[in-house]
C-alpha cells in the first residue's frame, strides 16, 4: 500500500541537490519505518531494487536522524551539510555533466564489447551500428533478479564480457599474423614466443616494458568492464519504467529486423555477434581438449616403423642430401601479380645456372599447417609425417619414437646427420627427435657480424658455415643436413646482400650492408613497402641457395628446398591459400627418375596447375620413392 515519510528539510535545500544517475558520498539515512523518498518505492515497483540501488541517489542529504527521533536539535547547520554532501554539492552542475558523462561511456564501451568483431577486417563502422540481442536479453535479466542476484549478476556479466573482449582482439592479433583464431588451450605457450620474439628484435627493456603494459591494460580492461555494467545495471534499476519500455522496443525492432534481415552497409542490423563468437569458441574448445586423443590415433599409424635399417633410402646412398627451409617463402611469393615478375625471373635464371651447373630439377606445391608464423610445426609436419599444427601435437611427436625424415637417414646408418639452425639461440632438445649428430645453433656458426633484425645470421653466411664445418670436410659417410634460412623471417629489413663466398670471413663485413638497410619500422608504416621488401627478402634467400650450389655442390648433391608458410596476411592479403613451393635438385639422372611418377613441373617455379600436396604426405612418398625396389639390389655407398 502506497505511504509515505513526512522529513525535516535542511534550511537549504538547493546545496543538498545530488544528481540522478550519480550516488552521493554516502548513503542517507532512513525513516523509523524504514523506507526512503523513492518516488518509484511510493508507487509501488521494484520496492527491495530501490532500497538497495537508487535511494542514495534520490533522497536529498538532510537530517534524517533528528527526524526520526523527534529531536529538535539544529545540529546539521547548512554549511555542515554542504562539506557533508562534497564536490557533488558544491558543484551540482558539473556533478551532473560528469555523471551523464562517465554513465555514456559506459554505455558506449558495454555496447562496443558486444558489436566488437574478432578480426581487424571487419572492424568497420557498420559493425558497430547494430543491435546487440545479447544487450537486450542482459537487460531484461537485470530488470528481473531481485537486488542480490541482480549485482552478482551485473559483476559476473561485466567480467564475462570483459574477457570475451580480450579472446576478440587476440583472435585479432592471431588472424593478423597466422591467418586463424587463438586457441584457448594450445595456444599460450606461443606468449612465450611473442616475448622472445620481442627481446630479439626491440631488446630486454623493451619486451618487459610491452609485457607490463599488457598485463595493465588487460586488468583495466576488467575492471572498467565490470564497473560499467553494474552502472548501468543500477541505472536501469533507477528509472526501471523507462528501462523496461526501451527494452521492450528494441526487442521489438530487433525481431522485426532480423525477420526482414535488414542490412546496413551490408552488415546485419539485428546481431548476434557476441553469443556467435562464443559459440565458436566453445566448439573449437571441444576440438582443442580432444586432439591429444584424436593426435594419439593418428600418430599409431606408421608405414616405416619396422622398416629394416638396410632398407631405409636405398636409392640415395652415396649421396649428399640437403633438406633447406627458406622462411615464409610461400605460394603468394610466386602467385601474387605485385612480386610474381621479380621471383619469376629469379627461378627462371636460377634454373638456368643450375643447369649450366649440370643440375636439374622439379618442382611442386605442399600445404602447410601454419601461416604467418609457426615454421617448427611446418618443420615437423614435413619430417614426421603427421598433421602438426599447434604445440601440443608438436610436443607430442618431439617427444615420441615417431621416425621422421632426418632420422630414416640416420637409422639406416649410410649418413652422418647434421643440423644448421641460425634461429635456435637456446637449448634445443628436439634435435635428438630429429636424429641430428650435430646440430650447429647461433653460436656455433662462427659469426660475428651485426643482427639483421630477427635474423641472426645472413643466409648466405649459414651456407659457407655449413661447407666450412660439415661439407667441406672429408668424412667417412655421405651427409644428410637439415639447413634453415631465415634471412626472409619477417620483418624483412634490414636485408643482408649477396657478396663474394671469400669475402664473408667472420662476418664483420656485414656492418656497413646492416646500417644501410632499411629500418623495420619505417618499412612496416606502409603494407605496399612491407610486401615489397618481404620480395626481395626471398631474392636474396633463393639467390644465396643458388649460388651455393653453383659453388659447392657435386655429382652426389641432392638438394630438397620448400618453404616452411606463407608469409603473414599484410603480405598475401585475407583467405589466402597455405601453399609453400618445394622443389628437388639433382645432379644424377637416376635421383630425379625416382620421383617420373610424382607429376612435378620441370624448374625451381611450379605451375598453377602442379600438384598440391598436404606437407605430412611428403615423408612417405619420399621414403617409398627412395626404397628399395622390388627386384632390386640396394647399391653399395660410396663418397
Amino acid at each position: 500500500m502506497p505511504h509515505s515519510t513526512r522529513f525535516r528539510q535542511p534550511p537549504n535545500t538547493k546545496k543538498a541537490t545530488t544528481t540522478d544517475d550519480l550516488p552521493p558520498d554516502s548513503p542517507p539515512e532512513q525513516t523509523p519505518d524504514g523506507t526512503g523518498a523513492d518516488t518509484d518505492t511510493a508507487a509501488g515497483t521494484d520496492t527491495a531494487a530501490a532500497d538497495t540501488d537508487s535511494s542514495a541517489a534520490d533522497v536529498t542529504t538532510g537530517d534524517l536522524g533528528a527526524a526520526a527521533t523527534g529531536s529538535t536539535s539544529d545540529a546539521a547547520a547548512p554549511d555542515e551539510d554542504v562539506v557533508r554532501g562534497g564536490w557533488r554539492d558544491r558543484y551540482p552542475a558539473v556533478a551532473r555533466t560528469v555523471a551523464s558523462a562517465v554513465t555514456v561511456s559506459a554505455a558506449v564501451l558495454v555496447l562496443a564489447a558486444l558489436l566488437l568483431p574478432n578480426q581487424l577486417t571487419r572492424l568497420t563502422p557498420g559493425e558497430f551500428l547494430r543491435i546487440p540481442v545479447e544487450g537486450i536479453f542482459g537487460a531484461a535479466l537485470l530488470l528481473l533478479l531481485p537486488p542480490k542476484a541482480r549485482r552478482v549478476a551485473a559483476v559476473v556479466a561485466g567480467v564475462g564480457l570483459g574477457l570475451r573482449t580480450l579472446l576478440n582482439c587476440l583472435d585479432m592479433g592471431f588472424y593478423s599474423v597466422l591467418a586463424r583464431p587463438f586457441d584457448p588451450v594450445l595456444d599460450w605457450i606461443l606468449f612465450d614466443d611473442a616475448e622472445s620474439f620481442l627481446r630479439d628484435s626491440i631488446g630486454q627493456a623493451g619486451a618487459t616494458a610491452a609485457v607490463i603494459g599488457v598485463v595493465v591494460l588487460v586488468l583495466g580492461l576488467l575492471v572498467l568492464m565490470t564497473l560499467a555494467v553494474v552502472r548501468l545495471s543500477r541505472l536501469m534499476v533507477r528509472h526501471s519504467a523507462v528501462a523496461t519500455r526501451t527494452t521492450l522496443v528494441l526487442g521489438t525492432v530487433w525481431i522485426t529486423c532480423a525477420a526482414l534481415g535488414v542490412q546496413l552497409a551490408g552488415v546485419p542490423v539485428a546481431s548476434t555477434n557476441t553469443a556467435d563468437l562464443v559459440q565458436d569458441s566453445a566448439q573449437r574448445l571441444r576440438a582443442s581438449l580432444a586432439d591429444q586423443r584424436v593426435f594419439a590415433k593418428e600418430a599409431r599409424k606408421d608405414a616405416f616403423r619396422d622398416t629394416p635399417p638396410d632398407q631405409l633410402l636405398t636409392g640415395l646412398r652415396g649421396k649428399d642430401v640437403l633438406f633447406t627451409f627458406i622462411e615464409s617463402y610461400g605460394r603468394s611469393a610466386i602467385a601474387d601479380p605485385a612480386m610474381a615478375s621479380q621471383i619469376d625471373a629469379v627461378l627462371k635464371d636460377g634454373t638456368k645456372r643450375l643447369h649450366k651447373a649440370g643440375f636439374a630439377s622439379r618442382s611442386a606445391w605442399l600445404t602447410s599447417p601454419t601461416a604467418g608464423g609457426g615454421s617448427w610445426l611446418a618443420h615437423s609436419t614435413f619430417m614426421s609425417g603427421l598433421w602438426i599444427n599447434n604445440q601440443q601435437r608438436y610436443r607430442t611427436v618431439t617427444s615420441s619414437d615417431r621416425m621422421p625424415l632426418t632420422d630414416a637417414f640416420k637409422r639406416s646408418g649410410a649418413w652422418r646427420t647434421s643440423g644448421i639452425m641460425p634461429g635456435v639461440t637456446r637449448s634445443w632438445p628436439e634435435g635428438k627427435f630429429y636424429g641430428l649428430d650435430h646440430v650447429y645453433d647461433t653460436h656455433h656458426l662462427g659469426y660475428k657480424g651485426p643482427q639483421f633484425s630477427w635474423s641472426r645470421v645472413p643466409d648466405q653466411f649459414s651456407l659457407s658455415a655449413f661447407e666450412r664445418l660439415e661439407h667441406g670436410k672429408r668424412h667417412d659417410k655421405p651427409l644428410m643436413s637439415e639447413i634453415i634460412l631465415v634471412s626472409s623471417h619477417n620483418p624483412w629489413a634490414p636485408i643482408p646482400k649477396m657478396i663474394g663466398w671469400d669475402e664473408l670471413g667472420d662476418g664483420s663485413v656485414y656492418h656497413g650492408i646492416q646500417k644501410a638497410g632499411k629500418d623495420p619500422k619505417e618499412v612496416w608504416k606502409d603494407p605496399a613497402q612491407v610486401r615489397t621488401e618481404y620480395r626481395r627478402a626471398i631474392e636474396y634467400s633463393l639467390h644465396s641457395l643458388v649460388s651455393y650450389m653453383e659453388k659447392y655442390g657435386n655429382k652426389n648433391t641432392v638438394l630438397v628446398f620448400l618453404g616452411d608458410h606463407q608469409p603473414v596476411p599484410t603480405v598475401t592479403g585475407e583467405n589466402a591459400s597455405r601453399d609453400v613451393p618445394v622443389a628437388l635438385v639433382a645432379h644424377d639422372p637416376a635421383v630425379l627418375d625416382r620421383i617420373s611418377g610424382w607429376g612435378w613441373q620441370k624448374g625451381l617455379k611450379p605451375g598453377p596447375k602442379t600438384p598440391v600436396w598436404r606437407m605430412d604426405t611428403f615423408r612417405d612418398r619420399f621414403l617409398t620413392a627412395y626404397g628399395p625396389r622390388p627386384g632390386a639390389t640396394p647399391p653399395r655407398a660410396a663418397h
